[in-house]
């Protein structure tokens, strides 16, 4: 049998071979680990699904597969090697999973299939009708689809198919324009490099986490109408409550307690609970409509070594604060690892970011889309602030700054989903309620 890169996530389409556990000649059982793969957001041990003696390594350690590759062969007990797939199996997932593609019907199953990407493709089993654009263009679904992986707005392109009709083509070819106009603009490695021939550097070569991270946040800021709101939280309350809350925490006969409590996992569940009480605001572009949300998946960024990830802590407002504070801690700890599994990290909400720890007041955050909304979180401070009767006197604050998607948060909701947030941080009793 054929042992394929596997799939993992929707947005992951090669993986790089780290490690194998078994060599030419071994023999396999179902669940025996083959071998380790990194994506751009984790590493991950791919184990064999059926017994045989390992027959051949298409892919070495250290080299990058597309998804569906053949990176090695199985044979079954007999000690031959199964047919080899069709090669429709081994093409890359972004290519084989595109809704474009036609769905082989039972005559045609073991005949790769074989996409043109100027020609427009439709599915017969699903209905992806075109898409109409605000100026009254049509758009079909394959050009959609294309426009949004290579981050054009197809507002700004010109249709070639009948009726005006922007196809798959017009795409190509403004996506072609848009990459000769960053290449004239920016300069290439060699150019930056030579600026400093005379001072010595060391060239760091991009892994795929940071490459995916450096394509994404550009097409972030690129694309996405940003806008901040900023608001000072009084955390009197707030830290006297978490004080209490650990002082309190069961211990084992260690005396290690349950559960310790941070900052951030207030913050975590405050934001859950703010998006409960505005939903419009628990939601996420997608392409031509806004999805609304009915439980709050808030992710959590996470430094990692050369790169962050955003592991996701699903239904935060029915959790919880101590086991928000358990989940996000073994999260993040299997995160830097990179052992997250995809449905771990991908979707969600919202996402925080907290630089409090790093000693920075404040900051404005990228958003991750399809989120619309990132909640940047400063650190808690003592300032000075008015009181009623014209005095002085110390508080503890905690400065935070909503990055709202204006094409899904207007400014009134955004201010409307920050107050909710602010109240809850001011009054953390509710949290508990």
């Amino acid at each position: 049998m054929d042992v394929l890169m596997p799939q993992l996530g929707e947005t992951v389409a090669e993986g790089k071979i780290t490690a194998w556990f078994k060599s030419v000649g071994d023999k396999v059982q179902p669940g025996d680990n083959l071998f380790e793969i990194e994506t751009d957001k984790a590493t991950m041990e791919v184990p064999a699904t059926a017994a045989g003696e390992l027959k051949e390594i298409r892919v070495a350690t250290g080299a990058v597969a597309p998804v569906g590759a053949i990176v090695a062969v199985i044979a079954d007990g007999s000690g031959a090697a199964a047919v080899p797939r069709a090669p429709a199996q081994s093409t890359p997932a972004k290519v084989s999973a595109a809704p474009a593609a036609v769905a082989p019907t039972r005559a045609d199953a073991g005949r790769p299939i074989k996409l043109d990407p100027f020609r427009e493709v439709r599915t017969p089993e699903r209905n992806f009708g075109p898409a109409r654009l605000a100026s009254g263009t049509v758009v079909t679904p394959l050009a959609r689809r294309l426009a949004g992986e290579a981050g054009i707005d197809l507002a700004r392109v010109t249709g070639s198919g009948p009726h005006g009709r922007i196809v798959a083509r017009d795409v190509e070819q403004a996506t072609v324009g848009a990459k000769a106009a960053r290449s004239a603009a920016e300069p290439s490695a060699e150019q930056i490099k030579a600026l400093y021939a005379e001072r010595p550097f060391e060239d760091v070569p991009l892994d795929n986490m940071r490459r995916t991270i450096a394509r994404r946040l550009t097409e972030a800021v690129q694309t996405i109408p940003h806008f901040y709101l900023t608001a000072d939280a009084d955390i009197e309350r707030l830290l006297a409550l978490r004080a209490d809350a650990n002082a309190a925490a069961p211990t084992d006969k260690d005396g290690t307690p349950a559960f310790k409590l941070s900052l951030n996992d207030f913050v975590i569940k405050a934001l859950a609970l703010a998006l409960q009480r505005v939903p419009a605001a628990n939601a996420a572009w997608a392409d031509d409509r806004i999805l609304r949300f009915q439980h709050s998946d808030i992710g959590v960024a996470v430094a990692l070594d050369g790169g962050l990830i955003t592991p996701v802590i699903r239904d935060a407002e029915t959790k919880s604060l101590s086991a928000i504070a358990a989940e996000t801690r073994e999260l993040a700890a299997r995160a830097r690892a990179r052992k997250l599994k995809p449905h771990e990290y991908q979707g969600g909400s919202t996402a925080v970011s907290n630089l409090g720890m790093h000693g920075v007041r404040a900051f404005t955050a990228i958003i991750n889309p399809p989120h619309a909304t990132i909640l940047a979180v400063g650190s808690a401070q003592r300032r000075p602030v008015e009181t009623a009767d014209g005095g002085v006197k110390f508080v503890s604050q905690m400065t935070v700054t909503l990055g709202c998607d204006h094409r899904v948060v207007d400014g009134a909701l955004g201010a409307e989903l920050l107050a909710a947030f602010k109240a809850l941080i001011e009054q953390p009793v509710a949290m508990l309620v």
